[in-house]
């Protein structure tokens, strides 16, 4: 094998977000779900400002982009997310925007407000607008207020009385107002930017000054928290003075619009103190994250809406439990009903042979009916256990909310270590009926969150399995006593990062190996949402030189490179992007008559393997294991909404065959076929 060789992690992810933008750009997308790709496209850009620019930034890495001479992967990630930005704005401005006029709605994307509708316009801004813009001008050698973190700006050019030019900063307040005003002229519908609405009326804001030009910008701020192991407890109110201070933290991008004078934007800089900020010429426009928000009329075209399929049949007078008890019952959502996951919980909090409720939340929905079914439980007296990871990125003041919210009620909080995350998605349930006591549990591939539900695919086992549940049991405690020094569990059947996750995984694609040199099939079907640990990936390549197959499903960062001989030969790596974000994780070693699966919440990233705790487990039933390789062949057959990544970094559009297939409308169509019928709406 020839020495290992690895993509660069930050321009695979750019590769991955060119593969969000390029489903905006289909034809065949309906438009409402064109637009939402769009703002997907933004807000993963805006994300990878924030957390990795301020790397590639103190790092000055270097990586060869294929042509064999090595560029800074700052460098080269800013010129392909400069050509990402301009077909964004090519799909919106040539697409989209015309596709909208068409069904008679005018949406002004850098167009002037049109006389006809300015009465109406300036009656909206002096009664919704007025009241909430600041002015701060700006003088030489004076520093303004820090701006606030990916907030919308205007850098204004006006002359006073005397003819002198002065600047002023003015804030676009989107999260107050909202970001666009729709209004009805002549049976079509008109769609204004707040900041055109704020620009066309400078000179209302800006009494006796004449002005001669605005200028669009945002700033946006290095994300990352640094805790310290001395808070213990204090940490939720540590962290909540964090939380306000990364909105103020460093600046990694200046974005501004194009045109603005070197003049202007130096004196913006030393007033606002970007000295070492990234000067970003965007567009005119910023945060269009925002046209997920677009207030657009019903005639809009939008996915068909797929009905969540009723995956469990419980009767008037049943139990979950108890069909737990009788045998494992395995989701899929959000092909399928979620209720049955809010109800393991509903049944918890009542259940009077309930004792103990052991939990881990990593994301916890806004609204959540899980914390609220786990609060009623601590009141009727449950012992309650709930470990929330208070540093799951952007979450952090809604875990800490809910954190409170259930500590007041008698649940039993628990925090993770200072330097590691628990990102596993696990919940035990101590129960004592006529035949002793007994566990039921839940392990998933997702977080235990409604909301994400929706449209995140991911699955979810609900077992009585004692053996898994006697070594989930054993991983909780040591989450509780978070002692170093406390003797470690064993883990037979479970995958527990930081304890025998990685090893075993190395085991299993070992096992692979010697069966490819004793000359029988050996297969390898991994799906997961990055990878990026080399030890792993090394492993592969050994596997491809043996002979194994190897096929991947990796939705975002993959630094393996496939294809390439006498190293990856025999590996395939696809992407895929639909209507549902991809996120289950899926590991199958061997074929049906001999293999193993395994599914679970880790990546194989660094950060999964090494620093936080995961847990990954076994799908023991045959008739599970069976339904579980039909899915995946399902995504590897895909054709529709599937690419191919090649050795040179690219997504590569497969050939379409005689009969195309989008593997997840054929995964909805198997489970349909199968074990489910038609429950509810659900549409993302």
């Amino acid at each position: 094998m020839i020495e290992a060789l690895f993509f660069n992690r930050d321009l695979s992810w750019i590769g991955f977000n060119a593969r969000v933008l390029s489903e905006a750009g289909k034809p065949a997308v309906p438009l409402l779900e064109r637009i939402r790709f769009l703002a997907i496209f933004s807000s993963n850009l805006d994300e990878f400002y924030r957390v990795r620019m301020p790397v590639l930034m103190a790092l000055h890495a270097r990586v060869d982009p294929g042509d064999g001479v090595p560029v800074p992967v700052l460098g080269e990630a800013s010129k392909r997310i400069a050509v990402l930005q301009k077909q964004f704005g090519r799909v919106l401005n040539q697409e989209i925007i015309p596709q909208l006029a068409r069904l008679g709605i005018d949406f002004y994307y850098g167009s002037p407000v049109p006389t006809r509708v300015s009465a109406a316009l300036r009656e909206v801004f002096f009664n919704e607008v007025l009241g909430l813009l600041q002015v701060s001008r700006i003088e030489p050698g004076a520093r303004l207020p820090l701006v606030e973190n990916n907030r919308l700006y205007q850098l204004v050019v006006a002359e006073d009385e005397q003819g002198n030019e002065v600047l002023f900063l003015v804030n676009i307040p989107a999260e107050d107002a909202g970001r666009f005003f729709r209004l009805a002229d002549a049976g079509r519908e008109q769609i204004f930017f707040l900041e055109d609405m704020v620009r066309h009326h400078l000179e209302d804001l800006l009494k006796g000054y004449r002005v001669l030009d605005s200028f669009n910008l945002k700033i946006t701020r290095n994300a990352e928290l640094s805790i310290g192991e001395e808070y213990g407890e204090e940490l939720p109110a540590v962290l909540e003075a964090r939380l306000q201070q990364r909105e103020l933290g460093s600046a990694t991008r200046l974005l501004y619009q194009p045109g603005l004078a070197l003049r202007h934007l130096y004196a913006m800089i030393s007033a606002l103190g970007l000295e070492t900020a990234m000067l970003v010429e965007g567009g005119r426009y910023h945060n269009l994250k925002d046209l997920a928000d677009l207030p657009l009329p019903a005639q809009v075209p939008a996915y068909a809406p797929w009905s969540a399929l009723k995956n469990v049949d419980i009767g008037s007078s049943g139990s979950l439990f108890d069909q737990i008890s009788a045998k494992d019952l395995f989701l899929h959502t959000p092909y399928q009903d979620y209720r049955p996951v809010l109800r393991f919980f509903n049944e918890a909090a009542t259940d009077p042979g309930v004792e103990e409720i052991w939990v881990t939340l990593y994301r916890v929905a806004t609204q959540s009916k899980i914390a609220r079914s786990l609060v009623t439980a601590a009141r009727n007296g449950k012992q309650v256990i709930v470990l929330v990871e208070l540093k799951a990125r952007f979450d952090e003041a809604n875990n800490i909310k809910w954190a409170k919210t259930m500590k007041a009620a008698g649940v039993t909080i628990l925090y993770s270590r200072f330097d590691q995350k628990v990102h596993a998605k696990i919940a035990l349930i101590k129960r004592v009926d006529s035949d002793g006591p007994g566990y039921l549990g839940l392990l998933a591939t997702g977080n235990l969150n409604e909301t994400t539900a929706r449209f995140y695919t991911d699955h979810v086992l609900l077992t009585a399995d004692q053996q898994l549940l006697a070594e989930l049991r054993q991983l909780f405690l040591l989450l509780k006593t978070k002692d170093r020094l406390a003797p470690q569990p064993h883990f037979g059947h479970l995958l527990v990062a930081g304890f025998n996750l990685q090893q075993r995984f190395l085991d299993l694609i070992s096992a692979e190996i010697n069966e490819a040199r004793a000359g029988r099939p050996a297969l390898i079907m991994l799906k997961m949402n990055n990878l990026e640990e080399k030890v792993l990936i090394s492993k592969l390549y050994e596997a491809s030189c043996a002979g194994v197959e190897v096929r991947l499903i990796v939705r975002s960062i993959c630094c393996l490179i496939p294809g390439v001989p006498g190293m990856s030969e025999n590996i395939k790596v696809r992407r895929i992007v639909g209507r549902y974000l991809e996120h289950g994780r899926i590991f199958i070693f061997g074929n049906a008559a001999r293999g193993q699966i395994f599914l679970g919440s880790a990546d194989w990233m660094n950060r999964n393997i090494y620093n936080r705790i995961e847990v990954c487990f076994p799908l023991r039933d045959p008739l599970l294991q069976q339904e579980m390789r039909e899915m995946m062949r399902l995504y590897l057959a895909d054709d529709v909404q599937a690419v191919d990544l090649n050795s040179k970094l690219e997504n590569e559009v497969p050939l379409r065959s005689n009969e195309p297939l989008d593997a997840q409308a054929a995964i909805y169509s198997f489970l349909a076929a199968n074990k489910s019928t038609p429950r509810h709406e659900s549409n993302p």
